[in-house]
């Protein structure tokens, strides 16, 4: 019976792991059971903040928008309502970079949604 060396495949998958696992530090970055495990966490951590992150970024747009919309006088849960009542379809996202980098023209649909 012929021996099977397996050594090849086990480097290489080793060799993979750490090198996903190169900036972390210390002994995570050059251990392989260490840098499995820290790896383990880190990829949960990009699953959950992947979603995350579109909750904060909306959390963001309704910030910027309101900080603008009080500028002006009003506050975002009274200007919702009449963009609903008036029936602008707008996102939040767009609205947030009218205020930002458009603010005279985010100004004039204020303006003329309150009248």
């Amino acid at each position: 019976m012929t021996r099977i060396k397996r050594g090849v495949a086990a480097h290489k998958r080793r060799k993979n792991l750490l090198k996903r696992a190169k900036g972390f530090d210390n002994r995570r970055s050059t251990n392989f059971v260490a840098a499995r495990e820290a790896l383990l966490h880190a990829d949960k951590y990009a699953y959950r903040d992947r979603r995350n992150k579109k909750r904060d970024f909306r959390a963001l747009w309704l910030v910027r928008t309101n900080a603008a919309l009080r500028e002006n006088g009003i506050s975002w849960s009274k200007f919702a309502g009449l963009m609903k009542k008036e029936n602008v379809k707008i996102n939040r996202k767009m609205l947030s970079e009218l205020a930002v980098q458009y603010p005279e023209i985010f100004d004039l649909m204020v303006k003329s949604l309150v009248k």
